[in-house]
C-alpha cells in the first residue's frame, strides 16, 4: 500500500468514526443532557430549586459521562472536529483541499468553544483531584444559577423580576454558605477558567487571522499575501490608497518617514503573575500545535497524546501555582518584567513584520519601493525605572541601574544574533571595502564578526561592573575597561553590520544579506543598544520646590512666590548665562535643601551622566505653565547635560488642557526656548486624569480641541509638533480596543505620521504577549498612521462645535455634581467598591495615591477605574453622558445631534465606546454590592440615584444611536458577553460576600484567608471583564 492510499484509508476511517460520534451526539441532544461547567457529583449540599442540576454524573462507567465538562478523556483532537468529506473526489490540489478544510474549522467559533470545553474539563478534573468533588458541585451550583439568572433577563425584564430575584437569592445563599476557605477555592476555579478562556480567545484571533490570510492566498494565487487584505492591515490600506489616486511614491514617502513609538509603562493594571502569564502563553502554543496537527487532516494517536498530556500538565501546574504576588515588586523587577516582552516576542517579531511589510510594499507599489534598509517605522521606549511621579521608590540610582540592565540585555541579544551570523558566514570572498578592514583573512566575515563579538563581550562586562558597583558602593575591584573599547552608540555597531550587508550584496550574496544580517540591522534601528530608552517623568511642583530652594540659598527670593512673568524672566536670563546656578557640593548636606529637593537635583545629575540613547524625554506631569517647561530645561543645563532631553509637558486636567495652547504659544514666543528645541516639540495629552476630573465626554472634547489648537500654534511658530498620547487600556482612561478606528478618530492634521502612545499593564501582554498578536498590532498601527495621513475625514463645523461645547458643559456639570459636589459620594465609593482593599494587590511598585491624604482628587486614575470595573458599574465612563444627551435630544437641537452622530466619525466613536461599556455594565450586580456593603442610608440613597442615572443613560444612548439593543452590530462582543457574564456574576456575588466578611473580621488568620480570596476574585473579575484599570 503506497503512502497516498494509506492516507486515504486513514481519512476514510476517521470519517466513519466521525459519523458514529455525530450520531452519538445527536442521541444525547435528543435526550436533553445537562452540560455543566465542571464535573459534578451528588452531594449533601443544598441546591437551588429553581434550576435543574445534574447529579451523579461521575462514576466508574465512562459511558455515563454525558456532560461536556465530564469527558473521561478530554482531548484537543475530538474526532468530530476533523473536517469530513469525500477523500476520493480528487478535485482540487492538495493545498486547495487543506485550505478548504482549514476554512471549515478555523472560521467557525466551534473550534474555540471546543478548545475551551476541553480545557474546562481538564481544569475540572484537576480541581476534583486536589480539592474534591464537593467543591465542584458548589462551583456548578453557582454557575447554573448565574446562567439561569441571565436567561431570565438579569433583572432587566419586569415580568421576570420575581423569578430573577429568587435565582439571585439562591446564588447569594450558596455564596454565604461557603466557608472562608471554600470561598477562596471556588473563586480560584472561576478565575482560572476565565484566564484559560482568555488564552483560547487570544489564540483563536490569531487562528482566524491566519485563516483569512490563507483564504486570501487561495483566492488570489498571484498575490504574495504577506499581510493579507484586511481593511485595517497594510495589505488592505495600500491598494485602497492607490485606488484613491495617490501615487506609489507618495505612499512610499509616507510609509518611510512615519513612525510609531510605543512607550511601555509601569502602570499597575496587569493582575496576573508573570509565572501564570508564561503558563498561559504555553497553553496558546499547545493550541497552535494542535491546529497544525489538525491541518494535516490526520495525526497519530501518539502525537495527540503528547499534546493532550502537555496541556493537562500545564493546567495542572496552573492550579497548583500561587496566583497572588506576595510582595510588591521593586522598580527594578517591575522594569524587567514589563520589558520582558521585548526579549521574548518583539526581538523576533519586529524584523519578521518588517519583512512582510517590505513584501507588501513591493507588491503594491513596485520593485523600486522596497522598505529601506534602516527604516524604523517603530520605536520602543519605557517609563519603567524612569517614572518617579508619585513613586518615591524611583531614585537616581534606580534609574541608573535600570539603564545598565537594559544595556546588558540589549548587548546579549545582539551578541546572540551576531554569533548566529558568524556561524553561517563561512564565505571566503568579500568586497574590497570589507577586505581593507580585515586584511588577508581566509574567512573575512568571521574576522570582523569576531571583533564585534569581543567588543560586545566587553560591553556586557563593563555594564555588569558598573551595575555591581552601584549595588555595593564600588567596594569591589574591577577591570579597567576604557569607553572606547565598548559599544556606547548604535551608530558604530550599525556601520559595521551595514558593511557586512553591503559586501554580501555586491558579491552576489544579496539573498544571504537579506536574512539574519538584515534582521539584525532592523532590530538595532528599532531597539538600539539600550533596548528601550527611558523617559524620566516628574511632577511640576517638584521642580518648583527645587528652584525655590536654590533661589533662597542664593539670597534672591522665593521662586515659588514669584508670579509667572517674573519666573519666565529669571529663567530666561539664567538660560542665557554661562555661570552655573549651583554646584552639587552646595546642596549636599545643606539643611536648606530638603530630601525631596536633593532627590530632584540628583535626578538631573544622573541624567548628565548617561550615555547616548539611555534616556529619551523628560515628561512633566501636572504641567500648567510655560515656566514649568523652562524650569526643567534650566535644571538640565545647570546639571551639565550636554544634549538636554526634550522637555514634554503633560496636560492632564480639564483646565490644563484648555490652557495648553496659550502655554505653548508663550513658550514658542521666547527666543531662549525656541533656540533650544531645534524646531521640534512634543506635548503629552493626559486621557486618564482629564476623564477623572471632568467625565469621559467633556474630557474627550477637550482633548480633541486642545490638539487642534496646539497644532495651529505649532504651525504659526514653524514648529514640528508630535503628540504623546497617555492612554490606558480601558475606555475610562482613553483606551479603544479598535485601534485603527481610534487613530482615524483623532482630529485631522494632528498626527501627521508621528504617533507616540503608552502601552500599559495588561495591554502589553494582550497586544504583544504572543508573536501572532504582536505582528497584528504592529500591522494595525502602521496601516492606521498611513491611512490617517491620506484619508479625508469630516471636520466639525461651527454648529457641531457649539453643540459639543454645550454637551461638554452639561456632562461635566452632571459628572462633577455627583463626584465632587455630593458629600455622600466619597463614603459611598469607599464602601460600595473594593477601592480601599486594592492596595493589597501587589501589582505595582508605586502607591495608589500621589499623596497619602486626600479623597478622590488625589486618587490615581487606575484605582479609580479599577474599583468601578470590579462592581460592574463602570461609573467614570458614562456618568454625565446620559444627562447631556437626553437634554439635547429633548430640545430643538435633537435632530442636529442625531445628524452629528451619523456624520461625524470622531463623535460617533466616542458614543459607541460609551455604548460598549454600558453593554458590559450590570447595575443589578452593583446594587448587590450596595445591599451587602453600604451601611449608611444616605449613601444607599445615592447608589439608587446613580443607578437611575445609569438607566437614563442607557435609554439616551440607544435613542441617539437608534439601536434596539447595545452593540447590536457587534456579534463577537455579544457572544463573548453571553458566555462570560455568568462566570463573572458568580465572582461578583462571592466578592461582595468576601468584602463583607473581611470588613467585619477580627481574627488575623481568617482575615489573611479572606484577603487571599478577595484578591483572587479581583483577578478573576479582571480576567472575565478583559481589563482592570
Amino acid at each position: 500500500m503506497n503512502r497516498i492510499t494509506k492516507v486515504k484509508s486513514l481519512q476514510t476511517s476517521l470519517i466513519c468514526r466521525s459519523r458514529v460520534a455525530s450520531a452519538k451526539k445527536s442521541y444525547q441532544q435528543q435526550h436533553h443532557y445537562q452540560r455543566p461547567f465542571f464535573t459534578t457529583v451528588s452531594s449533601s449540599t443544598s441546591s437551588t430549586p429553581f434550576v435543574s442540576k445534574p447529579t451523579s454524573l461521575i462514576d466508574n462507567n465512562p459511558k455515563r459521562c454525558v456532560s461536556s465538562f465530564t469527558e473521561p478523556q478530554p482531548t484537543l483532537f475530538d474526532i468530530e472536529r476533523f473536517p469530513g468529506g469525500d477523500s476520493g473526489s480528487g478535485s482540487g490540489s492538495d493545498m486547495d483541499n487543506i485550505g478548504r478544510m482549514l476554512s471549515s474549522v478555523a472560521m467557525d467559533d466551534k473550534q474555540l468553544r471546543a478548545d475551551v470545553k476541553t480545557m474546562g474539563s481538564i481544569l475540572g478534573s484537576t480541581i476534583k483531584q486536589y480539592e474534591g468533588v464537593d467543591i465542584l458541585n458548589k462551583v456548578e451550583s453557582l454557575r447554573l444559577d448565574a446562567k439561569a439568572w441571565r436567561e431570565a433577563g438579569a433583572g432587566r425584564i419586569e415580568s421576570k423580576k420575581d423569578e430573577c430575584n429568587k435565582i439571585f437569592d439562591s446564588m447569594c445563599n450558596t455564596a454565604s454558605s461557603l466557608s472562608n476557605h471554600e470561598l477562596k477555592v471556588v473563586c480560584r476555579a472561576f478565575a482560572h477558567f476565565c484566564a484559560i478562556a482568555n488564552a483560547a480567545e487570544y489564540h483563536h484571533r490569531a487562528r482566524r487571522n491566519a485563516q483569512k490570510l490563507l483564504e486570501y492566498t487561495l483566492d488570489n494565487p498571484e498575490k504574495v499575501g504577506a499581510l493579507g487584505s484586511a481593511p485595517d492591515s497594510c495589505g488592505g490600506v495600500l491598494p485602497q490608497l492607490l485606488e484613491s489616486g495617490l501615487s506609489p511614491k507618495e505612499i512610499f514617502d509616507t510609509l518611510t518617514t512615519q513612525q510609531v513609538e510605543l512607550v511601555l509603562t509601569a502602570h499597575p493594571t496587569e493582575v496576573n503573575r508573570r509565572t501564570l502569564l508564561d503558563k498561559h502563553r504555553r497553553v496558546q502554543n499547545l493550541l497552535t500545535e494542535a491546529d497544525e496537527q489538525r491541518s494535516k487532516g490526520a495525526t497519530t494517536m501518539f502525537k495527540q497524546k503528547v499534546i493532550n498530556d502537555s496541556l493537562k500538565r500545564e493546567i495542572g501546574l496552573i492550579w497548583q501555582s500561587d496566583e497572588l504576588s506576595r510582595s510588591k515588586p521593586t522598580v527594578q523587577e517591575e522594569a524587567e518584567r514589563g520589558t520582558l516582552v521585548v526579549e521574548t516576542v518583539l526581538w523576533e517579531t519586529v524584523p519578521n513584520f518588517f519583512r512582510k511589510l517590505d513584501a507588501t510594499m513591493v507588491e503594491a507599489l513596485g520593485e523600486e519601493y522596497s522598505l529601506p534598509l534602516d527604516a524604523a517605522p517603530f520605536k520602543f521606549s519605557s517609563w519603567m525605572g524612569g517614572d518617579r511621579d508619585g513613586n518615591p521608590n524611583v531614585t537616581a540610582n534606580v534609574t541608573r541601574e535600570v539603564c545598565l540592565r537594559n544595556r546588558i540585555r540589549a548587548a546579549k541579544l545582539i551578541k546572540k544574533d551576531v554569533e548566529e551570523i558568524d556561524g553561517r558566514l563561512s564565505t571566503t570572498f568579500c568586497s574590497d571595502e570589507l577586505r581593507e578592514k580585515v586584511g588577508d583573512a581566509r574567512e573575512p566575515y568571521r574576522v570582523l564578526l569576531g571583533k564585534i563579538i569581543a567588543k560586545l563581550d566587553l560591553t556586557i562586562e563593563w555594564a555588569t561592573q558598573e551595575l555591581e558597583g552601584l549595588q555595593n558602593g564600588y567596594q569591589t575591584g574591577k577591570k579597567n575597561i576604557q569607553l572606547d573599547e565598548i559599544y556606547l552608540s548604535k551608530k558604530e555597531l550599525l556601520d559595521e553590520i551595514r558593511l557586512i550587508h553591503r559586501s554580501l550584496s555586491v558579491t552576489g550574496n544579496a539573498l544571504t544579506g537579506g536574512g539574519y544580517v538584515l534582521d539584525l540591522i532592523r532590530n538595532i534601528c528599532a531597539f538600539g543598544l539600550t533596548l528601550v530608552p527611558l523617559d524620566v517623568r516628574q511632577e511640576s511642583t517638584r521642580h518648583t520646590e527645587a528652584l525655590d530652594a536654590i533661589t533662597r540659598h542664593l539670597g534672591i527670593g522665593s521662586y515659588s512666590e514669584w508670579d509667572e512673568t517674573t519666573k519666565i524672566s529669571w529663567l530666561q536670563s539664567e538660560l542665557a548665562s554661562k555661570r552655573p546656578l549651583i554646584r552639587s557640593e552646595e546642596w549636599n548636606g545643606n539643611p536648606m535643601f530638603s530630601d525631596t529637593v536633593v532627590d530632584t537635583l540628583e535626578t538631573f545629575q544622573m541624567i548628565a551622566e548617561q550615555h547616548d540613547d539611555s534616556l529619551n524625554a523628560y515628561v512633566i506631569s501636572q504641567a500648567t505653565s510655560a515656566s514649568d517647561v523652562l524650569a526643567v530645561l534650566l535644571l538640565q543645563i545647570d546639571a551639565g547635560v550636554k544634549s538636554p532631553l526634550r522637555v514634554v509637558p503633560l496636560f492632564e486636567t480639564l483646565d490644563d488642557l484648555n490652557g495648553a495652547a496659550d502655554t505653548m504659544d508663550t513658550l514658542f514666543s521666547l527666543p531662549a526656548y525656541k533656540g533650544c528645541i531645534d524646531g521640534k516639540q512634543e506635548v503629552m495629552i493626559g486621557y486618564s486624569d482629564s476623564a477623572k476630573d471632568a467625565g469621559r465626554l467633556a474630557a474627550s472634547w477637550a482633548q480633541y480641541e486642545t490638539q487642534e489648537k496646539l497644532a495651529e500654534v505649532a504651525k504659526k511658530h514653524n514648529v514640528d509638533l508630535v503628540f504623546f498620547h497617555g492612554k490606558g487600556g480601558t475606555v475610562g482612561r482613553g483606551g479603544n480596543p479598535a485601534t485603527f478606528k481610534a487613530i482615524l478618530a483623532h482630529a485631522p492634521d494632528t498626527i501627521n505620521g508621528k504617533f507616540r502612545v503608552t502601552e500599559q499593564g495588561e495591554c502589553i501582554f494582550q497586544n504583544f504577549g504572543h508573536p501572532d498578536r504582536a505582528e497584528r498590532t504592529l500591522d494595525i498601527y502602521t496601516a492606521a498612521i498611513l491611512a490617517e495621513k491620506h484619508t479625508e475625514r469630516a471636520k466639525p463645523n461651527e454648529e457641531w462645535r457649539d453643540m459639543m461645547n454645550k454637551i461638554s458643559d452639561l456632562s461635566c456639570a452632571a459628572y462633577r455634581k455627583i463626584v465632587r459636589g455630593d458629600e455622600r459620594f466619597v463614603p459611598y465609593f469607599r464602601s460600595a467598591t473594593p477601592e480601599l482593599e486594592l492596595s493589597e494587590l501587589n501589582i505595582g511598585s508605586r502607591p495608589a495615591k500621589r499623596k497619602a491624604s486626600g479623597g478622590v482628587e488625589s486618587l490615581r486614575a487606575i484605582p479609580w477605574i479599577f474599583a468601578w470595573t470590579q462592581t460592574r458599574l463602570n461609573l467614570p465612563t458614562w456618568l454625565g453622558v446620559g444627562e447631556a444627551i437626553k437634554e439635547i435630544l429633548n430640545s430643538d437641537d435633537g435632530d442636529k445631534l442625531r445628524a452629528m452622530y451619523n456624520e461625524w466619525g470622531s463623535f460617533r466613536t466616542t458614543i459607541d465606546l460609551v455604548e460598549m461599556v454600558l453593554a458590559k455594565s450590570e447595575p443589578s450586580i452593583a446594587q448587590h454590592y450596595d445591599d451587602v456593603l453600604v451601611k449608611d442610608e444616605k449613601a444607599k440613597e445615592l447608589g439608587e440615584e446613580i443607578r437611575r442615572i445609569h438607566k437614563d443613560t442607557e435609554d439616551a444612548i440607544l435613542d441617539l444611536s437608534s439601536h434596539e439593543k447595545f452593540c447590536e452590530s457587534n456579534e463577537l462582543l455579544q457572544r463573548i458577553l453571553h458566555v462570560r457574564n455568568p462566570y463573572v456574576d458568580c465572582m461578583n456575588v462571592m466578592q461582595a460576600e468576601i468584602l463583607m466578611r473581611l470588613r467585619e473580621c477580627e481574627d488575623e488568620e481568617e482575615k489573611k484567608r479572606l484577603k487571599d480570596a478577595l484578591l483572587i476574585s479581583i483577578t478573576g473579575i479582571s480576567n472575565g471583564m478583559g481589563n482592570t484599570g
